[in-house]
């Protein structure tokens, strides 16, 4: 069966829209699929593209759906290499005259593969500051996906948020071994509150609820969710694809599209990633720790402030 492709609002345009793809591993509401999938639904809105896409697709069946999008007339494909590298790479390979922008912490290939992710290290670390002034007993929850380097990346980043403002915080971490289970989520999360942690970094969907329903505050990830859980979600490192996908697009309608890293655009100078804005807590949150906040973040904006970044397991 063919791509069904959404085009945006009808009107004159001085260029047509791009026509892309998106396949997605996991379904569209799932954190990283959503925000890249928002970014898409916007460009599609404004008539800059038009878009199709498959979600939650089989590992065995995911290069069938490249295939399937490549065929259809996709300009640029957007896939994800966290489950098989060399899979999506081999179909870039035989498509060269297609653009391909794969999320991968792997390297670019040429000529057509470029790379991205949800880099947002920067707020992540600023929202580590803000849990380690918040957290009255020092002790601090984590719950993530994959124990691999993106994700080790993204823990230490908020781990040593905290530290800056609390060295002697304590972190109790825990891997659910799946990009997707908010099941899994929610159980850990009560399994944390449980052992006495009064904030938890929830990089997976599925902690806020169980975290609202003890009354212990959540640091978000990717996707700013605190109008939902507006007594729960103190802010979140927020990740907007928009930066990566309009770079992308001018390159494609160019015909300079070419193999390259797209993760600087995840990062908070091209407003690839924010710190979401505090609402509710803003008086629950001291202002001189929120001094200290926009002081790192304007070390980071200047490049004076550099977070170091680490691949290894967290402990």
């Amino acid at each position: 069966m063919g791509a069904l492709w959404m085009a945006g609002p009808s009107g004159a345009q001085s260029t047509p829209p791009v026509k892309v793809s998106a396949v997605y591993g996991v379904p569209v509401e799932q954190s990283w699929a959503s925000r890249v999938n928002a970014a898409l639904r916007a460009a599609q809105q404004r008539g800059d593209i038009e878009y199709a896409y498959s979600e939650n697709v089989a590992p065995n069946d995911y290069e069938r759906k490249l295939r399937e999008h490549a065929r259809n007339g996709a300009e640029l494909i957007i896939g994800e290499a966290f489950e098989d590298t060399a899979l999506v790479y081999r179909v870039a390979r035989d498509y060269p005259k297609i653009a391909f922008l794969v999320g991968s912490f792997e390297r670019p290939q040429q000529p057509n593969l470029a790379v991205f992710d949800s880099h947002i290290y920067e707020p992540l670390y600023l929202a580590g500051m803000i849990a380690g002034g918040v957290s009255k007993s020092g002790n601090i929850g984590v719950i993530a996906g994959h124990p691999i380097p993106r994700t080790n990346r993204l823990v230490h980043a908020f781990k040593d948020g905290v530290r800056e403002v609390n060295p002697d915080a304590k972190f109790t971490t825990t891997f659910i071994e799946s990009r997707f289970n908010p099941i899994a989520s929610r159980q850990a999360a009560h399994r944390l509150i449980d052992q006495g942690v009064d904030v938890i970094y929830a990089e997976r969907t599925g902690a806020v609820a169980a975290a609202q329903q003890r009354g212990v505050y959540v640091i978000g990830h990717a996707v700013d969710r605190q109008p939902y859980y507006p007594d729960t979600i103190i802010t979140s490192a927020v990740w907007d694809v928009g930066p990566t996908l309009e770079r992308a697009l001018t390159m494609v309608r160019r015909g300079t599209f070419q193999a390259d890293d797209y993760g600087k655009y995840s990062h908070m100078r091209y407003q690839g990633a924010a710190l979401a804005p505090l609402r509710n807590f803003e008086n629950k949150v001291p202002e001189a720790l929120m001094a200290r906040v926009r002081a790192r973040q304007q070390t980071m904006l200047e490049g004076t402030f550099t977070i170091k970044l680490k691949d290894y397991r967290p402990q």
